[in-house]
Parts: structure tokens; sequence; C-alpha cells
């Protein structure tokens, strides 16, 4: 028996990344899902992959009629929608605040936050009438520290996680659970800079492995993130498991908001020094 079973899902950005590994984990355990994806190809492969359980709609999560149409699908296709993830995003605009355009301030915020906004709007009626839904966003660490992204990405997520706040406060009137992923560094095609494509994927493959290696000194758990780390968090806060849980933002990050890795302190910092009692 599946920790999601008989339960309906839309997972925006699903065909890479943490995306794609939170629809596998999510069929796995006996949901069924919408890859709500602008990668038509790489969605319709996945959904090939895991056979009846998953579909895949068109989806660019900027635009107000995508969004709605995807989650319209899981109705229309199996009749209801208990889950949903906000995951879909991307770097966006990078650079000084001097250098960024207007143009690629919106576009960043479209894709980062406006997105959240949407799928919560379109959600929230049908999981009120049900009496029951979840609602994940992915956010970052970046909301909790400044620095470890760019500027207006690092501004975005911070709105996440406090639309997740105020979001979870509406919806608990009705049972609906609203809750924020929090990542730390992730190796994924996307991070990497090689989003993956059908002909692609070799190199897509070879990107996340450096990656990896790079990521892996960050945090006090000296490896990289994956997609899989996110996944499962995500299925936590999707399944009964977490009913209780309601209006967080959960960093998934490896220790790194803990501190500065123990291995990197100033070797004295390691030193046991004895206390002389008769000198306090």
């Amino acid at each position: 028996m599946g920790r999601l079973d008989g339960k309906t899902a839309v997972i925006t950005g699903g065909a890479s990344g943490i995306g794609a590994a939170t629809v596998r984990l999510f069929v796995a355990e006996g949901a069924r899902v919408v890859i709500a994806d602008l990668q038509e190809g790489v969605a319709a492969e996945l959904a090939a992959e895991l056979g009846a359980n998953a579909s895949t709609i068109a989806c660019n999560v900027a635009k107000e009629a995508d969004v709605k149409g995807a989650i319209q699908h899981a109705v229309d296709r199996w009749g209801r929608l208990d889950i949903l993830y906000n995951n879909a995003g991307f770097g966006g605009a990078t650079g000084a605040f001097e250098e960024i355009g207007v143009d690629e301030y919106d576009m960043t915020m479209d894709v980062l936050l406006k997105s959240v906004f949407l799928g919560i709007k379109h959600a929230s009626p049908l999981m009120k009438a049900q009496g029951s839904g979840s609602i994940i966003s992915t956010a970052s660490i970046c909301a909790f520290e400044a620095g470890v992204g760019s500027h207006i990405y690092s501004v975005a997520k911070a709105g996440v996680v406090m639309m997740t706040k105020t979001a979870a406060l509406e919806l608990a009137e009705h049972n609906v659970r609203v809750n924020a992923v929090c990542p730390g560094y992730i190796a994924t095609p996307l991070a990497a800079g090689r989003p993956i494509s059908t002909a692609g994927a070799e190199r897509s493959a070879v990107a996340v492995e450096r990656l990896k290696e790079r990521n892996a000194d960050n945090q006090p758990l000296a490896r990289s993130g994956e997609g899989a780390d996110i996944a499962k968090m995500a299925l936590f806060l999707a399944s009964d498991d977490a009913e209780w849980v309601t209006g967080q933002a959960i960093a998934v990050d490896g220790g790194y908001l803990a501190g500065t890795p123990w291995r990197k302190w100033a070797p004295w910092r390691h030193e046991h020094r004895p206390i002389d009692l008769y000198r306090v």
C-alpha cells in the first residue's frame, strides 16, 4: 500500500530535476500525477516510462491559463485534485541591481512567485470543496539567508515562504495544508546549466555529476543534495503523515543553515583545552 494511494497530484516543472524525482516517487507511492512542464518531449518520455498513472500537459507557469489548464486536466482525467506541487522555476535575473532590466525582473518574479499565487488561486476552490488537500511549493534556503543566490531569485523565494504562511491561514479553515520545501545545494540539470532534453541527456548527466562534486563541501553533510532528497520531503508533506503540518517552510539543505561545517573551522577550535578550575 502506497502513502499516496488514490490521490491525484499536479507537479509543475515535473519533467526533470526535482520535479521528475517527485513525479517518480509519487507514482511509486500510488498517486496519479499530471506532469505540467514546457519540456513536452521530456515530459512525454517520463510519462511513457511510468505508465497509466502519469499524464502530461504543456504549461508555462507564468501564464494563468496554463496553470488553470493543468489543474483542470487533473480533474478531467481523474476527477479530483489532492496535491499541487508548485515546483517549476529557473535561475532568473542575475547581476547588480543597476544591471537588471525591468523585463528580466518581471519574468523572474512571474516564474518564481506569481506562479505560486496562480497555483494556489486555482487549486484552492477545488480543495475547499473537498475539505482536504495539500499545496506544496519549492522555495529555497535563499529565502532565509542573503548572499546564497542572486538578488531577485532570493526575494522571490522569500515571497514564496510568506505566501505559504498566509495561504495556510486561510485554507486551514477547510482542512487544506500549505507548506514550502526550501532546498539547499541540489544537483539538477537546470542548476548545472544543462536543461535536459531528449537529445542531450548524456551531456546533462555529466554536468550534474560535476556539479555534485562542486556542491559536496558546501554543507555539514558532505555530499550534494539530489532531487530525490527534496522529493522525499514533498512526499511527506503530500501524505496523511503530515496531516497536522501547515504553514511551514522546511529546509532540506544538508545542514547548510546550521552554520559552517565543523571540518572548515579553524584547527584551534577543535582542540580540547582543559579549564584550570582554580584560575577561573
